[in-house]
């Protein structure tokens, strides 16, 4: 194998490896929602109970965004970090 053949091969493994990396964003966008809309179905059954968990809330939308930005953040390693 010549080295431009190894180059392009490592280029495309960058590209690939940041497109998977990429899918944990749309998993925590997924996760957010579904924390969102339970949040909302679970305090127009029970108002009372509605500020109780919403420290909860926050909770999980930080953690589910944290995740999300740790994906990003693998993505533009591997792009802009590895030669």
């Amino acid at each position: 194998m010549d080295q431009a053949t190894a180059a392009a091969l490592m280029t495309a493994a960058k590209y690939l490896g940041a497109g998977i990396a990429c899918i944990g964003m749309g998993a925590a966008a997924i996760g957010v929602g579904l924390i969102f809309g339970n949040y909302l179905a679970a305090a127009i059954r029970n108002p009372s109970a509605a500020q109780g968990q919403f420290g909860n809330l926050i909770f999980g939308f930080a953690i589910a965004e944290a995740l999300g930005i740790f994906s990003l953040l693998i993505a533009l390693l591997l792009l802009f970090a590895l030669k």
